[in-house]
This record gives structure tokens, C-alpha cells and sequence, in this order.
């Protein structure tokens, strides 16, 4: 079973975006396992509360720019 989980900030999706990624990788991975792996493939993506991630000592947190509408 491919299993695919993909972490972005929180609001930095909307509904719409979410089920397009998960659509657009489950194609993908039906592309390289076939497509009897469809029913099986699992995509999970996780919002991380800002704050919550950071990279080099550096936290972040999404701009007001950046976050989804919707």
C-alpha cells in the first residue's frame, strides 16, 4: 500500500487545493505500482500550527499573504 504524507502550514490550503495534491500523487503512484494500487494508496496531508516547524533555529510561521482563502 503506497502511503504518501505530506505536511504544510497550517491554512496554506485550501479544501479544493487538498483534494487536487491528494487526486494528482494518487495518479501518480497508480502510474508507478499500476492501477490496481488505487484503492490502496493512502494520502495524508498534515497542517502544522505555526510555530510548530522550523529549520536552522529559525521558527516559522506562514505570512498573512500566504494563507489560503476558503
Amino acid at each position: 500500500m503506497p502511503f504518501v504524507n505530506i505536511k504544510t502550514p497550517e491554512a496554506a490550503l485550501t479544501r479544493a487545493q487538498k483534494e487536487d495534491i491528494i487526486h494528482r500523487v494518487t495518479d501518480m503512484l497508480t502510474e508507478y505500482f499500476s492501477e490496481a494500487a488505487r484503492p490502496h494508496t493512502m494520502v495524508l496531508i498534515e497542517e502544522v500550527r505555526d510555530g510548530g516547524y522550523g529549520r536552522a533555529d529559525e521558527v516559522y510561521v506562514i505570512p498573512e499573504a500566504w494563507r489560503a482563502e476558503g
